[in-house]
């Protein structure tokens, strides 16, 4: 069997097949009650890895205006893989949380607000005790509207980064997003399935300035 180096990313041609069926999933999501799979007329979508996806779904639909969130796979090459495959680290995903929200009630801005203050962005490929490329930090964006902002934002955040005395480099992938895939049911909204489940999502106690 091969050795795989978690701490890298696997190339394309390395990369696990995967298949062409995709994950079976529940309809609703059980905390908002919104269809987890239809985005409606006004809602926009954001995706975003900060490490484990439990914590980092449970943050986000706890923010107002957010209309539903689901736990998934992307930034890698594998189709529908599993989640055995993904921690495997050879299908080049990360994991991911898909936040549906309301423009008119919270901002994508205030997204990648919550997204900066609430995990660490240069550690690499780990996040806290999770060690792995699966659980780096990212940005997937859905239009270069996104794009932009997701940049800016990391500019500022590395300027509060320095301010602070942290003189670490970000290592936050920003890109446009590829394929989302949905993790399997069990990891769907699972710190409400199970209250006293595993989060190790954490801020640096650093906050993101306005945009000037």
């Amino acid at each position: 069997m091969p050795f795989f180096d978690k701490s890298q990313t696997v190339d394309k041609a390395s990369a696990l097949p995967g298949r062409t069926t995709p994950m079976p999933v529940a309809t609703l999501n059980v905390v908002t009650e919104h269809s987890m799979t239809q985005v409606p007329a006004g809602m926009e979508v954001a995706i975003f890895a900060m490490g484990c996806f439990w914590g980092v779904e449970r943050l986000f639909w706890q923010q107002p205006g957010v209309y539903s969130t689901a736990a998934g796979y992307s930034g890698g090459y594998t189709p529908n893989p599993t989640y055995r495959e993904v921690c495997s680290g050879q299908t080049g995903h990360a994991e991911v949380v898909r936040v549906v929200f309301d423009p008119q009630v919270i901002s994508y801005k205030q997204l990648l607000q919550v997204f900066w203050e609430n995990h660490d962005p240069a550690q690499g490929m780990r996040q806290g005790g999770d060690v792995g490329t699966q659980y780096r930090s990212a940005i997937y964006t859905l239009s270069p509207e996104q794009q932009a902002e997701a940049e800016s934002s990391l500019q500022r955040f590395q300027q509060a980064m320095d301010a602070a005395g942290d003189k670490r480099v970000i290592t936050t992938e920003i890109a446009p997003a590829l394929p989302f895939y949905y993790a399997e049911d069990d990891h769907q909204q699972y710190l409400f399935k199970n209250p006293e489940g595993y989060c190790g999502l954490g801020g640096i106690g650093v906050c993101l300035p306005p945009q000037g």
